[in-house]
């Protein structure tokens, strides 16, 4: 079928007999390049209007960039109507002055001697402008008008020689046919080497003599729209293929494989091999460089289009060493194959690799200098669980306040550790204790009387980063003044919300003071 479609073209149609259904073949439409294979720029330029006269003012180089159908049309009606021209004036001269009719007459003298029709007169010119000189006709003394003629010939004639003669030289001698003898690989790739995503293609040179200074350019021909709103058809993007690290300046003695990397900075840092089928751009190749043996500057152009890009695939190698030298072929030099590639493109490589790791810690361990004193309510906790377990009115208290003591004592102890392991400073006021205790500092502070036991204080207790160290055995344990205290406050806390102040006969006795289930609860033990 790939061979009928060859032979018959694209649109060739497979029709089933069978069934009298038509089934054609999908055919992607060709789309229009920007610059041909061969390097000719798809261009034209339309209603130009009174511009047009420009071309006339630069007259030498809008006859060199003609086709060379129209330079020797141009070449050969210059010189023929010239050659008339010329002629016509001596034939004119000679008309004038009566020389047609004494042709023959030895005794007559003549302007131009045996000149006696236009044709003797054309042969005259001829002769002159060439430099023949047969010496059968000539120009005499008694003629100052064809003296005169003589010398506008011979100015006019070297103008001529010099524009059309230059003109034919400049054009055969352009280096435009020593870009034939470069080549380009049909197809461009796109492949990992060194471990990165490239796009590459190859450049080759045939001849034996090199290109001096060579250099590569690669440009990205691509619509886009602006976040403005702006449409910019065709806009080019410059392709980075070693700009910064002087890889294009080529030392084109054998083909090379010429590498664009793909990173952030390039245009296809989001292109992937899914994307690659829908997107459209054209890669245009620049080689310029100086040739050897003229030393005029040659430019050879090519492009790719996205569906000449082939994802996945590498060059076959074509040099080979042989005895003595080293050998090219040529006949390998578009062939590639298909090697393993990634999918994706290089962006969304990135976004993987910058996805976190579940088992991946990055909190960078504290420094001895970043310590920073943390302020808490501990000791108060410390005081309250002391007093209560080994105060002279630890053994009068309930049992239901010894087990609150004791199942709060683990907790405290983790909440001390959790608040000492966090950097900033921070203050616990008595939110962070628990319940029961929070309900000890809940009565308005009231002015301390000679009379009254003393109320629990809050302080506050300072710790540094080295309590993370240590146990919760080894933080501050008050003294026995300073238990008794605590014991005494909290006996007085549990009293009722007045708060009121105890009366100094009540003082006496403790249990009075207290509430009346917790009385109940002290005569049943």
């Amino acid at each position: 079928m790939a061979a009928l479609r060859r032979k018959f073209g694209e649109d060739y149609q497979v029709v089933n007999t069978s069934q009298a259904t038509t089934f054609t073949a999908p055919v992607k439409k060709k789309r229009q390049r920007f610059v041909e294979k061969n390097g000719r720029c798809n261009v034209q330029h339309g209603n130009l209007g009174g511009e047009s006269s420009r071309y006339l003012t630069d007259l030498f180089t809008t006859l060199v960039d003609l086709k060379w159908r129209w330079n020797m049309l141009i070449f050969i009606l210059t010189y023929t109507i010239a050659w008339l021209v010329m002629a016509s004036m001596w034939w004119i001269i000679a008309y004038i002055r009566g020389d047609l009719n004494h042709g023959h007459d030895a005794s007559y003298t003549p302007c131009v001697a045996n000149v006696y029709n236009f044709p003797s007169a054309f042969l005259f010119f001829i002769e002159t402008e060439a430099t023949i000189g047969y010496g059968y006709r000539y120009i005499t003394e008694k003629c100052p008008e064809g003296i005169i003629l003589f010398l506008f010939q011979s100015l006019l004639g070297s103008i001529v020689d010099a524009f059309l003669i230059g003109c034919m030289f400049i054009k055969m001698s352009q280096p435009k046919k020593r870009a034939e003898t470069l080549m380009f690989s049909q197809e461009a790739v796109i492949s990992q080497r060194d471990g990165r995503l490239c796009l590459m293609f190859r450049v080759g040179n045939l001849r034996n003599s090199h290109m001096v200074s060579a250099q590569i350019r690669c440009k990205v021909i691509k619509s886009r729209q602006t976040p403005e709103g702006e449409f910019l058809p065709l806009d080019q993007c410059e392709l980075d293929v070693g700009f910064g690290t002087g890889a294009d300046q080529l030392f084109l003695v054998s083909p090379l494989t010429i590498c664009h990397e793909i990173n952030p900075k390039s245009p296809f840092f989001d292109l992937s091999q899914r994307s690659l089928k829908n997107d459209q751009f054209e890669i245009v190749v620049i080689l310029e460089g100086i040739v050897e043996t003229t030393g005029m500057t040659c430019q050879a152009r090519t492009s790719y289009t996205e569906d000449e890009v082939l994802w996945g695939h590498r060059f076959l190698p074509v040099m080979s060493l042989e005895e003595g030298f080293f050998r090219v072929d040529y006949s390998q030099f578009h062939s590639n194959f298909e090697v393993p590639t990634p999918p994706y493109s290089v962006k969304e490589h990135e976004d993987r690799a910058a996805l976190p790791s579940p088992l991946s810690t990055d909190t960078p361990p504290p420094s001895r200098g970043q310590r920073r004193e943390r302020v808490f309510s501990v000791d108060c906790i410390r005081s309250v669980e002391e007093g209560v377990g080994r105060g002279p009115l630890g053994g009068r208290l309930p049992s239901k306040l010894h087990r609150m003591s004791s199942s709060g004592r683990e907790d405290l102890q983790r909440k001390v550790l959790l608040l000492s392991s966090q950097h900033a400073e921070k203050a616990c006021s008595t939110g962070d204790l628990p319940l029961k205790l929070q309900r000890l500092g809940a009565c308005s502070p009231t002015p301390p009387s000679p009379e009254a036991p003393p109320r629990l204080q809050l302080s506050a207790l300072k710790v540094g980063f080295e309590p993370m160290t240590q146990s919760t055995g080894e933080l501050y344990r008050p003294d026995a003044a300073a238990a008794a205290a605590a014991a005494a406050a909290a006996a007085l806390a549990l009293a009722p919300r007045a708060c009121s102040p105890v009366p100094a006969s009540a003082a006496g006795r403790t249990e009075d003071n207290l509430p009346l289930k917790l009385r109940r609860m002290n005569a049943d033990r």
